[in-house]
């Protein structure tokens, strides 16, 4: 961006901004956290003592005035990773998470965004917070408007022993329980160990297929978060993430038979046909070929056998998991928009459980449920129109101008053109392997600069991600694939930019 700033500048440019406009003394922020203790109210989850006053302070700030009113904060002290709990606590106690995705995108985002600044330079690596603070204010509008649900305190009377935590929290799961569930889950993030609650969430947000994979994306960016903040904060969002992962609808799931419930049963029994010693096999172009030509016509069972049968033929997981992500990254080209988009996010999602559980089952699962919920996302956008395009056999467009000019015209088409700017980006890759990393810094900046939605972040942090899960003889396709969903230079500036930077400059 062109009017990016360091960390100092952006509090000295606060501070500036505040005492030009005659803003009254910032010493009344002294006493902020005994006034927020105050309004604790017993229908609201209490929160960490450290975080309430902050997350209080975004609940209850206008919109208008949370920019300048959380700069305040980090002026005085506040940490990035401390504002990153607070607005994922927020979420968290505030947004419904039910759907899995619409108004809760304010939580879905929050890791995605984290990530986003993780990669940012120095002069840029607020932005993504801040974002995601005004994103937050969006949801609780909507969250208002749709019966204004908040966590309320857990039911501590009803909570398990620690010995029964865990067989309580898996039958409540098990059998949909939703207050069987919650109470047990309460209990576990109290006396378990992260890896133990890790591993019971990763096959239950894998479990169905419904929110289109945002119950795997939830389960994948909030332990993620979890991880970078402190687990001490676990019990609301565990809590927030069981009720998410038991929404259906109609009747009870444990009870019919459903596709978006069945394939997952008869996948983990697939599981028990993997052979031994499966993570070890061969790296091969031609069978990520085979199972990519057999995700665009098969159902979700013959996908999932298919991935058995490569694995029983030594064929390495990263052969497979080519495969998938080509897939996805092919289905968003055939037809970009939401449900092409959550092909690559879910992709994602499973394959950070394939990578992080310690359970050999857990891990051939993630992988059979991807390669099923690619052919059910199919089926899904097949009642529109898919463009009649092959990831593997899309083709190079010329190219003329070389380094960062080249960046520019590519970001340029992806504005008008996305099919040339992803041909023009194969291009650049193949013969200069190392713009590999010019082209995703420029991506990046373009989302904080013009991304306007939560898919905007949601998408690119995956996408760039998983670019460095695909081995490099598939890296450039998939990468030109994102060209399909990232933001092009001649979109224009976000408002909230305008209004971030009006606020770091306003009479400085």
């Amino acid at each position: 961006m062109s009017h990016s700033v360091t960390r100092r500048d952006f509090l000295t440019h606060t501070a500036q901004a505040g005492a030009a406009a005659g803003l009254i003394d910032l010493a009344f922020l002294d006493q902020f956290p005994a006034h927020a203790a105050d309004k604790e109210t017993p229908r609201l989850v209490p929160l960490s003592a450290d975080l309430e006053p902050l997350v209080r302070l975004i609940e209850d700030t206008p919109r208008n005035k949370l920019i300048e009113s959380v700069a305040r904060q980090v002026r005085a002290g506040t940490s990035y990773q401390q504002l990153l709990g607070a607005v994922l606590l927020a979420g968290v106690r505030g947004i419904q998470p039910r759907p899995v995705g619409f108004k809760f995108h304010a939580v879905l985002v929050i890791h995605s965004a984290h990530l986003a600044s993780l990669a940012a330079t120095d002069n840029d690596r607020w932005l993504p917070l801040f974002w995601a603070l005004d994103n937050f204010k969006n949801s609780q509008a909507a969250n208002k408007t749709q019966g204004d649900w908040h966590m309320a305190p857990v039911h501590e009377a009803k909570l398990p022993s620690a010995t029964q935590a865990r067989k309580r929290f898996v039958d409540a799961m098990d059998s949909w329980d939703e207050e069987g569930a919650d109470v047990a889950v309460a209990a576990l993030a109290r006396t378990a160990g992260a890896s133990e609650i890790c591993e019971l969430f990763w096959r239950y947000g894998a479990r169905d297929f419904r929110d289109i994979g945002h119950k795997a994306i939830y389960v994948a960016n909030a332990t993620r978060t979890l991880n970078t903040i402190g687990w001490r904060h676990a019990e609301p969002v565990l809590r927030s993430m069981a009720y998410a992962l038991l929404e259906h609808e109609g009747d009870n799931p444990a009870k019919r038979e459903d596709e978006k419930d069945v394939i997952g049963r008869e996948n983990l029994k697939r599981t028990r046909q993997i052979r031994q010693g499966w993570t070890q096999g061969k790296v091969s172009a031609p069978a990520t070929t085979e199972l990519l030509a057999v995700l665009r016509k098969a159902t979700p069972d013959e996908a999932s056998e298919e991935v058995v049968t490569l694995l029983n033929k030594e064929i390495a997981p990263a052969s497979i998991w080519d495969a998938l992500f080509l897939g996805a990254g092919e289905l968003l080209m055939r037809q970009p928009g939401i449900v092409g988009l959550h092909c690559v996010t879910s992709a994602n999602a499973l394959r950070y459980a394939f990578d992080t559980s310690g359970d050999e089952q857990t891990r051939q699962l993630m992988m059979l449920q991807a390669a099923a919920f690619l052919t059910m996302f199919r089926k899904r956008m097949e009642s529109g129109k898919l463009a009649e395009l092959a990831i593997d056999r899309i083709e190079q467009a010329e190219l003329k101008p070389e380094g960062t000019a080249a960046l520019g015209e590519i970001f340029r088409d992806v504005s008008s053109d996305r099919l040339t700017a992803a041909r023009k980006t194969l291009t650049l890759l193949e013969r200069k392997p190392s713009a590999l990393d010019p082209l995703m810094k420029e991506a990046r900046r373009l989302i904080f600069a013009k991304g306007n939605d939560s898919h905007d972040y949601k998408f690119s942090s995956a996408a760039l991600e998983d670019a460095y899960h695909v081995t490099p003889t598939w890296r450039n396709r998939y990468l030109a694939s994102s060209l399909f969903h990232l933001r092009g230079s001649g979109m224009k500036d976000t408002d909230l930019l305008r209004r971030t930077r009006a606020a770091l400059e306003a009479q400085g």
